[in-house]
């Protein structure tokens, strides 16, 4: 059996806790475990000698990094983990409670919540909606200027869906080249 240090073992567990965000940046415990398992199986010189399956404490450790490494990203505002930062605090006591309705990607889902485009902020992309709304009111449409501005306006969109959750017929409203 190695013997790790602290530094050895915060290198391994940062590598983890990216690779397994990469797959699913909410693993369940099950999904959690198999990835504790497989580094032991890979890397036999990991293996605990006091647990009985040789990996448990890399599973414990795994999850507590994964909370940690979400934790960083959202202090580094990377919106598809602030998003599902706890809420209520002593400052804030009407909010929701942290682990209610929690907004993660569905199966397959790539960009669940994206950043903004380089350059663009939330004023500059609500101009663009706002030229796509003139630009479909006319009779002559310029269709492929309607598609550009649409996907550049993809993630002022995906934010008020997810954010809001406004109902379609207003959203329909705000957003008529749907």
């Amino acid at each position: 059996m190695l013997k790790l240090n602290r530094a050895q073992k915060h290198i391994i567990l940062q590598n983890m806790a990216e690779t397994m965000h990469s797959f699913k940046p909410y693993p369940n415990d099950r999904e959690v475990g198999k990835a504790a398992e497989a580094l032991v199986t890979v890397h036999p010189c990991l293996k605990e000698p006091g647990s009985e399956s040789g990996w448990y404490g890399w599973k414990v450790s795994l999850k507590y990094k994964m909370g940690n490494f979400r934790a960083m990203l959202s202090r580094s505002e990377c919106l598809e983990v602030a998003i599902n930062a706890g809420r209520r605090s002593i400052n804030n006591p009407d909010k929701e409670p942290p682990h209610f309705n929690i907004k993660r990607a569905r199966r397959a889902e790539v960009n669940h919540l994206p950043n903004f485009p380089m350059g663009k902020n939330q004023a500059s992309l609500e101009q663009m909606r706002l030229q796509i709304v003139q630009e479909v009111a006319k009779v002559d449409r310029n269709l492929p200027l309607i598609e550009r501005f649409m996907q550049r306006t993809f993630a002022l969109r995906r934010q008020e869906i997810v954010q809001g959750n406004p109902p379609v017929k207003d959203f329909l409203e705000r957003w008529p080249a749907l």
